[in-house]
């Protein structure tokens, strides 16, 4: 499942990998969000590639949900546009699927583009609900062990279908980033496990479609990470995301006081002044959306078979600090 909006020639090099993989018993749904039908003019002549293709942008989750409706596999595995498989990526997943089948979700080694670094392998996440990509930017060598993780980046991950089907597939309201984020803690609750699976590399071309530090990108991930937090986190938990969102603005203040950290990024593309305000925008967008976000977490809970105590453990093992999150 390839969702793609920039539909441009990254996508020939994404998609280019997928017809070089080892194991070949797969289909490739492309879902182009362009609105213009760019995706067509990248594909390679004789690309066996189906495009779903989209009037307007619907969003990452929404495209990705579409591909899903559009094909009848066990397995969904999602790749950006923006990334490129190793030729025995999708064989070392599907293998890792078979060999667990308690596993809902499996997450790739992902690595920066034309280095040695890791963009993800696998997730963390804060107290705020803010979610990190686990070892980024860390050499991939220390990660070359399979074991538990907490959930996969969207961005190369593999989705059983008996759990997306249990459990609802991504949430559409999220439009773009944290959607991975709440699909991942919405399957710990249906009691799925998730494995990083080392030997599964990609190289991803970082944020390349709405870019590293976008105003778009501060606004959404402000609001999604609220999103996530009422919906999935136990009322104890829930309570503190005030108190941790505050520490977090402290070290986002600190470190751009430095020229340092997230903040100081977001400064350099020109959004810096505006941080304030997507705080606020955001906040205001979760309080119109409460009784939806409300809705679902009864609708989460009434089906979980872990309690919140187990949900807690789960969390804590894959735990990221606030200044952690504000630094990186």
């Amino acid at each position: 499942m390839v969702p793609t909006l920039a539909a441009d020639s990254a996508l020939t090099d994404c998609l280019r990998s997928l017809e070089q993989q080892s194991r070949r018993d797969f289909d490739v749904i492309v879902v182009d969000n362009s609105g213009s039908g760019r995706a067509r003019s990248f594909l390679d002549k004789g690309c066996s590639a189906r495009i779903i293709e989209n009037t307007s942008n619907v969003g990452f989750g929404a495209a990705v949900n579409q591909g899903i409706e559009a094909s009848q596999s066990p397995y969904v595995i999602t790749l950006n546009d923006d990334a490129v498989a190793c030729p025995t990526w999708i064989a070392a997943l599907v293998r890792a699927a078979e060999q667990r089948p308690d596993a809902g979700m499996l997450a790739s080694q992902v690595r920066l583009q034309g280095t040695e670094l890791l963009d993800s392998a696998g997730m963390l996440i804060c107290g705020d609900a803010s979610s990190k990509q686990r070892g980024h930017a860390e050499p991939a060598q220390a990660y070359c062990e399979t074991r538990e993780a907490l959930f996969p980046s969207g961005s190369a991950a593999l989705y059983r279908r008996k759990m997306l089907e249990e459990i609802g597939g991504f949430d559409d309201e999220f439009f773009l980033y944290c959607e991975d984020t709440d699909l991942g803690l919405r399957a710990l609750w249906a009691g799925w496990k998730c494995f990083y699976v080392a030997d599964a590399i990609v190289e991803h071309r970082y944020s390349h479609s709405a870019g590293r530090a976008s105003a778009l990108k501060a606004y959404l991930v402000e609001r999604n990470r609220l999103y996530v937090a009422i919906k999935n986190f136990p009322a104890r938990m829930l309570l503190k995301v005030p108190l941790v969102s505050l520490q977090r603005y402290f070290w986002h203040l600190s470190l751009l006081s430095q020229g340092q950290g997230k903040a100081a990024e977001f400064a350099s593309e020109g959004s810096g002044a505006q941080l304030a305000w997507f705080v606020i925008r955001a906040h205001f967008a979760t309080a119109l959306a409460l009784p939806s976000l409300v809705s679902k977490r009864r609708s989460i809970r009434s089906r979980a078979k872990i309690g919140a105590g187990e949900f807690n453990r789960l969390l804590r093992e894959h735990w990221i600090t606030p200044k952690q999150v504000a630094a990186h």
